[in-house]
């Protein structure tokens, strides 16, 4: 076993896929970032609100004014460093810190995809994705055509993971045996062209809809690894994210997804693609030595720039800082999303290990949640008006989330503390509707949530939900 580790970790391949997603991983988001900003979601989501939900251990990170701007600019740049390879290490630590820190700042933002981003950047941190076709080889005169393969096949695994994860997640009665969420959102999508009123109403739709999710994310990471389905598959990644683009407000993910699986295509299909982006910049009259960078080594010679067409290799030192990184790294995404089973209760309704394990669209979940500030010693109360506090977005989150609900009673306590309250005790009132069921009592009402403390234990204070999900994936 481990001489076969070892022969794997030495074997080489060609670096054009490794160019060809750095690339466009940089350029979609560069994308990413200037439609954020473009539509008024910095101001919206970052500026706008009073008070910031934070996750567990990084409450000191917080939205910083108006420097928030130039947080997404410095963002920006990086994006476009990495796209075209300049200073690389630096501008991958630069996104991949600037990007987390975007995402740390206010919790309601949190989204699958993003942490997606932010995992899948800080992986790159350790690759050598600048070594060809890049101005740092440029610079450098010095070009490698083949890369250690493992570097190509970390890149991949991840995807593997969050495309089997998400369909072990699906594994749930909700989904495959009462088509749920699919149930609620897809009639409401009557008014599409053609399939609206023929199919978006239909049950067999959404049970087809809902086993063929299932089916897709468990199946579409092998279907890519094997060369004579690879083609039908990448087929059906397009269908996949394009369809649920059309369906659901999903933002830049699909188009991520679309082009991080190109990873799985041969070399020779990614030096077309750079064949390609060489001729387009010549068209652009961009002659910005563009074309220095991936040309014959007679080319090279003239200029004085050393082609390495021997394999690119870590020194022994890297590989002894990266190999253990890499290792945990990879030891931490496939057991991360298991955590769930260290809490009692309906995991779609305390949420406790939920995110961060690639659940995608699983549930359908609306609450309720009022709050009474109590004196403890008078008895005398009186109820909190949220939107004094929170925007409309944020109540929306807080309403059926159990951490958000916490760190709202103690800012909620801590505020009027401050205001010359006596006493302060916080009390909830919420009700919670999952996946088309009745709304019911969600948080023990004669806890004082004040006094409950944020941390990594079940929170008992959530009352027991009144059905039942049978898990059977993650």
């Amino acid at each position: 076993m481990k001489n076969y580790i070892k022969k794997y970790l030495n074997q080489q391949t060609n670096v054009a896929p490794l160019a060809v997603f750095r690339i466009f991983f940089g350029l979609l988001m560069f994308a990413s970032i200037v439609r954020f900003w473009a539509n008024g979601w910095i101001e919206e989501l970052y500026l706008a609100p009073k008070f910031h939900f934070s996750y567990y251990g990084f409450e000191w990170v917080k939205p910083i004014g108006d420097f928030t701007y130039v947080l997404f600019i410095v963002c920006g740049i990086a994006t476009l460093f990495v796209a075209v390879g300049y200073k690389y290490r630096l501008a991958i630590i630069t996104f991949f810190l600037s990007f987390t820190y975007i995402e740390l700042m206010d919790k309601t933002t949190y989204l699958n995809h993003y942490y997606f981003i932010s995992v899948l950047s800080f992986l790159m941190i350790f690759l050598p994705a600048n070594v060809y076709f890049s101005i740092d080889s440029y610079v450098k005169k010095r070009s490698y055509q083949n890369v250690p393969k493992w570097t190509i096949d970390s890149i991949k695994l991840l995807l593997g993971i969050v495309y089997f994860y998400a369909g072990l997640a699906k594994l749930n009665s909700d989904w495959l045996f009462r088509a749920q969420p699919l149930k609620i959102w897809l009639p409401s999508k009557y008014d599409l062209p053609l399939i609206g009123n023929n199919f978006m109403q239909q049950e067999w739709f959404h049970f087809a809809m809902s086993w063929g999710g299932m089916l897709y994310d468990l199946t579409i990471p092998f279907l890519l690894l094997y060369k004579r389905t690879r083609i039908f598959a990448f087929v059906l990644v397009v269908f996949f994210h394009i369809f649920t683009r059309v369906l659901f407000p999903i933002g830049m993910f699909p188009y991520i997804m679309i082009v991080a699986t190109l990873i799985f295509f041969d070399a020779n299909f990614h030096q077309k693609i750079i064949s390609f982006l060489q001729k387009f910049l010549s068209h652009l009259s961009f002659r910005l030595k563009w074309r220095n960078l991936n040309v014959s080594s007679s080319d090279f010679e003239a200029r004085k720039i050393v082609l390495r067409t021997s394999n690119y290799n870590f020194s022994k030192s890297k590989k002894q800082l990266i190999f253990p990184i890499i290792v945990i790294f990879f030891t931490i995404q496939l057991l991360f999303p298991w955590r769930y089973l260290a809490y009692p209760g309906e995991l779609f309704w305390t949420e406790q290990g939920y995110r961060f394990s690639w659940r995608v669209m699983l549930m359908e979940k609306a609450g309720y949640t009022t709050f009474k500030i109590v004196d403890g010693k008078t008895g005398k109360s009186f109820m909190v008006d949220n939107k004094d506090f929170l925007t409309s977005f944020q109540e929306k989150q807080m309403s059926f989330q159990p951490d958000f609900i916490l760190e709202y009673a103690h800012y909620l306590g801590d505020h009027f503390t401050s205001q010359g309250h006596k006493n302060v005790e916080v009390y909830a009132e919420s009700y919670v509707a999952l996946n088309g069921r009745m709304s019911t009592k969600f948080i023990n009402p004669k806890i004082n949530l004040y006094q409950e403390r944020e941390s990594f234990k079940h929170k008992n204070w959530i009352l027991p939900f009144s059905s039942e999900i049978k898990i059977k994936g993650i």
